[in-house]
């Protein structure tokens, strides 16, 4: 029993680290692809790197507007539950912007939020483009 418990618990952070990561790259798409079209950088017309970042956010804003949670906010909440701990009842940004901030946003600002940036995010896949095959000149 208190193996399962601890194993429980292990899985419900490792979906944390996990969720977090994924974050921070979403947060960082968001600002190096612009600087990197503006300096130059070709990593950042990469398409499977491009096409991960779009197909992330677009997860997060289809679930918003769907109404639920990240699937891995659930997943992490559940294995807290089954291991005796508190799980979330609202998406894991939102619930840290209301412990940390104070702010009780509701979830319609996220979604809201989640759907422009997703916005954003298709925008600036046509204002830089991914390249979509290796350049063969530069040999």
């Amino acid at each position: 029993m208190v193996g399962k418990l601890l194993t429980d618990l292990y899985l419900a952070d490792s979906i944390l680290v996990v969720h977090v990561l994924i974050i921070l790259f979403n947060i960082f798409g968001l600002v190096a692809i612009p600087l990197g079209a503006w300096y130059g950088w070709r990593w950042v017309r990469i398409l499977w790197w491009r096409s991960l970042h779009l197909l992330f956010l677009f997860v997060v804003a289809i679930q918003a507007v769907m109404g639920r949670a990240c699937f891995l906010t659930i997943w992490q909440s559940q294995l807290q539950e089954q291991a005796g701990r508190e799980g979330f009842r609202a998406p894991l940004i939102q619930t840290w912007v209301n412990h940390f901030f104070f702010w009780n946003l509701p979830m319609a600002f996220f979604t809201t939020l989640y759907v422009l940036v997703w916005i954003y995010v298709v925008i600036l896949w046509w204002k830089v483009p991914p390249y979509w095959r290796k350049n063969t000149s530069a040999r």
